[in-house]
């Protein structure tokens, strides 16, 4: 089952929009994340395979409580053992810091 608890007790990133440059440095530090859509539709995702059915949905679950600590909700699509995970920031019209920060965490979930 994932740790989100101490994974989610460090204070959240600031929310402000990133910029060309960061959205580079953090997406290189953070393997199987990728760029998805334009403009202000832009996000960051990674697809998460898990053993099943069931395990895809306690991941899921793991980070909408992670989402909930961070108060920033990002996208989740659940097909069979897979959990598809996008965080964005739509009210900055593109990426924040916190996007990055949120996707470290998540991946931390599944360590």
């Amino acid at each position: 089952m994932p740790q989100a608890k101490s994974v989610a007790s460090a204070a959240p990133a600031a929310r402000r929009p990133a910029t060309a440059t960061e959205v580079v440095s953090q997406l290189s530090q953070l393997p199987g994340w990728s760029l998805d859509g334009d403009g202000a539709a832009v996000c960051i995702r990674k697809s998460f395979t898990c053993s099943n059915f069931q395990d895809a949905m306690a991941f899921a679950h793991a980070v909408a409580w992670l989402a909930q600590c961070l108060s920033h909700q990002p996208e989740l699509r659940i097909a069979g053992r897979c959990c598809e995970v996008r965080w964005s920031s739509p009210d900055l019209a593109g990426l924040s810091i916190m996007d990055f920060d949120a996707a470290a965490r998540t991946d931390a979930l599944q360590a």
